[in-house]
């Protein structure tokens, strides 16, 4: 089964659920990534005495170097999936479209059941898929990214975690939405 195209506004149709990236999530960690930044750089220049020199053989100088990096590394990310509107999960009478860079569908006769599964205090969204239709997906996951939407889950070698940290609509609703369409996968 090959990659579908990537969904857009306008596809989603009335009734369908569609989780995009929050805006004001993403908007708001860009700003407090630079603010830090710039707290730090502030700081610095108000007190020299404080502020590293400019060498690598300072090893301050080269944990602030570090991370400020990172921090430039959210503001990217903030940024670019807050101006991201295309749909990242859609659940829909064809099946669970998801988006998060795969762009694939799963067709309803390949979801063998949903469940919420609580991680810390937020539920996540469980989806297993039939071991074909897993495969031939290629959805590309790993344990390590820890900004990807999708996450392999342990013990369950064909079934994907949709974690909704960031996006405008909640795993529960996801679900719910799921139930309209297919009630008899849902899951306790």
């Amino acid at each position: 089964m090959a990659a579908v195209r990537p969904i857009k506004a306008r596809d989603v149709k009335t009734g369908d659920v569609a989780a995009r990236y929050s805006m004001t999530h993403y908007i708001s960690m860009a700003a407090v990534s630079a603010g830090m930044v710039i707290v730090a750089i502030v700081y610095f220049v108000r007190n020299p005495a404080n502020a590293p020199t400019l060498s690598l053989n300072d090893p301050r100088f080269v944990l602030l170097a570090m991370l400020t990096a990172a921090m430039g590394y959210y503001v990217f990310v903030g940024i670019s999936r807050f101006r991201d509107r295309r749909p990242q999960v859609v659940i829909d009478r064809e099946g669970v479209f998801l988006g998060f860079g795969r762009n694939h569908r799963l067709a309803w006769q390949d979801i063998q059941w949903l469940k919420l599964r609580r991680l810390a205090l937020r539920p996540q969204l469980e989806i297993g898929v039939a071991p074909e239709a897993f495969m031939t997906a290629n959805l590309r996951l790993s344990m390590w990214n820890l900004d990807d939407g999708l996450r392999p889950i342990r013990g369950m070698p064909s079934a994907v975690l949709v974690r909704d940290n960031g996006l405008d609509v909640s795993a529960a609703a996801m679900l719910d939405a799921a139930r309209v369409f297919r009630p008899n996968l849902a899951k306790s």
